[in-house]
């Protein structure tokens, strides 16, 4: 019985000094201070933003955060900080042991470049639209229309659409969105252009343009031709610079 009692209080002790030790340790943690800010960019992210323009998003209360007391930081407001940037897709702010302030950010990835309206700006996958940068310019397909703030869903299906293609990636180079909602295309192997008409049978009118050009690069005609047009049902119409017509 008299052991029993004293395994118990063994135990109790035990407890209660690790309880100890864990506040004091706690406290001591929270009395330290920021040693240093660590910027971590995941690979593959466009540097839209620098490690100094991140830096100045990490402040609170109008005080940047490095050499304040742990204690007296709200993480979770930093985090919300940078992740409200508009070049941000994700944001993870967290200190290590060591004191260190360390902050991982995904950049967002513009698809296309747009301008209308007397605007020019990104888009993303989500059609999520994105400023332009001082300190990065993104190679996209360049985008111009009336209106187009109405259309950037569409827009960004049909420019995914031919993002996962590996050809017609490197061969469109810019669109122009008619008042009649019909795409024009600009390409990279001459000075035609591709009339796509309007967002329909998208599947079905790349792979007739994709047809086309197998047979036109393969006779060495391509170049010859002032338009491709894609709106009739299964077939290409084309003028020459002549302006005689073929199909």
């Amino acid at each position: 019985m008299i052991k029993k009692v004293t395994k118990y209080f063994v135990f109790i002790g035990l407890v209660a000094g690790l309880l100890v030790l864990y506040s004091f340790t706690k406290k001591r943690n929270q009395q330290k201070v920021v040693d240093a800010i660590a910027v971590e960019f995941n690979e593959g992210s466009n540097p839209f933003l620098t490690h100094e323009s991140v830096n100045k998003l990490l402040i609170q209360s109008q005080v940047t955060v490095k050499n304040q007391p742990k204690s007296i930081l709200d993480l979770h407001h930093l985090e919300n900080r940078v992740a409200s940037n508009p070049y941000v897709e994700k944001a993870r702010v967290f200190i290590t042991l060591g004191g260190v302030l360390k902050t991982y950010i995904t950049q967002k990835e513009p698809i296309a470049r747009i301008i209308s309206d007397n605007e020019v700006y990104y888009i993303d996958k989500e059609g999520t639209k994105i400023p332009l940068s001082s300190s990065f310019s993104a190679r996209v397909p360049i985008i111009n229309g009336d209106n187009l703030s109405e259309k950037l869903q569409e827009i960004t299906q049909l420019v995914l659409f031919i993002s996962k293609d590996q050809f017609l990636q490197k061969e469109v180079t810019g669109i122009q969105i008619l008042n009649t909602n019909e795409y024009v295309f600009t390409v990279r192997s001459g000075n035609y252009r591709v009339e796509f008409g309007k967002y329909e049978d998208v599947n079905l009118k790349f792979k007739k343009l994709k047809a086309f050009y197998n047979k036109a690069i393969k006779d060495k005609t391509i170049k010859k031709y002032k338009t491709i047009n894609l709106k009739y049902h299964n077939q290409v119409v084309c003028t020459k610079e002549n302006q005689d017509g073929e199909q």
